[in-house]
């Protein structure tokens, strides 16, 4: 049913072998392990995840307030993690190269860890009553750097939209939805204008789209999913035809180029010192399917959750 999807997955996990190797380095080193704090930042997405599992796994073992779960944005969080700061990173794209080297020089070994996918969605207020899709080109057209200060109005977009003001909204520039929106889009993540209303909270985003009828915007599946009284979603059109974000689309690859896997990264040698980080994790992969589609997330094919 994911089949190509989560083919494409599997080649995006491309720092899975080192971060296994180091791994196994520090397992062989049979440090002494205790019971602590568990500290997890990053992706606003993967956020409402990772919460819903601190929850249950609170609630079953009795840790109480020794799970921390705040985001940051994808990128800010790689800050934190590769500086040893905290134990999990929440993930809305695949490491860095530069990311990877500055958790290699503070010894911070790693693993990768799938847990889901998004329909990254393209939305407007309910209120909007004549934008109904939107090509791969017209996004691109709207976000490119070029358009900073030019593209401004609707009719811009196309002669029979109305001559109104384009309001834009998206994540800042320390989201990994920023940085998959804008390399799916445009090809890489400098091109991007700046002139639109970012922000690392996604609540914040649904605010903005939702308030004016001119509003365009971008955001993850979930929180689109939990204010559909206030943001109706554009069909994505990549040069097949429109298609809209959901379950069914994304688990047949036909919603593009949008698509998406979400992360946690786990500090390898934290898990091995720390059981409370241990314990948290393999409660995480055994119940990551469930939480991920309560909170309106697409989970992985069982397969990813066993590999």
């Amino acid at each position: 049913m994911y089949r190509r999807l989560f083919k494409s997955l599997t080649t995006l996990m491309r720092f899975w072998p080192i971060g296994l190797f180091l791994a196994i380095l520090v397992a062989c080193q049979s440090p002494t392990t205790s019971r602590g704090p568990v500290l997890i930042d990053g992706s606003s997405t993967v956020y409402p995840i990772t919460e819903a599992v601190a929850q249950a796994f609170t609630q079953t073992s009795g840790a109480g307030d020794k799970i921390s779960v705040e985001f940051s944005g994808t990128s800010g969080g790689f800050r934190k993690f590769c500086q040893n700061q905290t134990q999990i990173n929440n993930a809305s794209r695949p490491i860095l190269i530069t990311e990877m080297n500055s958790c290699i020089q503070n010894t911070v070994p790693f693993i990768e860890i799938p847990i889901g996918f998004d329909a990254l969605t393209v939305a407007v207020s309910q209120e909007n009553t004549w934008a109904k899709d939107i090509t791969v080109a017209e996004l691109k057209q709207i976000w490119a750097k070029a358009a900073e200060g030019k593209i401004t109005r609707w009719n811009q977009i196309r002669p029979d939209y109305p001559d109104q003001p384009l309001l834009l909204y998206g994540p800042g520039a320390d989201s990994g939805t920023f940085d998959y929106f804008n390399e799916a889009i445009l090809g890489d993540t400098k091109g991007a204008r700046t002139d639109y209303t970012g922000s690392e909270d996604d609540e914040v985003i649904v605010a903005g789209i939702a308030k004016s009828p001119n509003a365009l915007g971008y955001l993850p599946f979930a929180y689109y999913e939990a204010h559909q009284d206030k943001l109706r979603a554009l069909a994505i059109d990549s040069g097949k035809g429109p298609v809209l974000p959901s379950t069914e689309t994304v688990q047949d690859s036909t919603y593009q180029p949008l698509s998406r896997p979400l992360f946690i990264y786990v500090n390898a040698q934290a898990a091995q010192e720390n059981q409370t980080l241990r314990d948290f994790v393999d409660f995480y992969i055994n119940h990551a399917a469930e939480k991920v589609a309560k909170v309106g997330y697409i989970p992985l094919p069982e397969e990813g959750y066993r590999l």
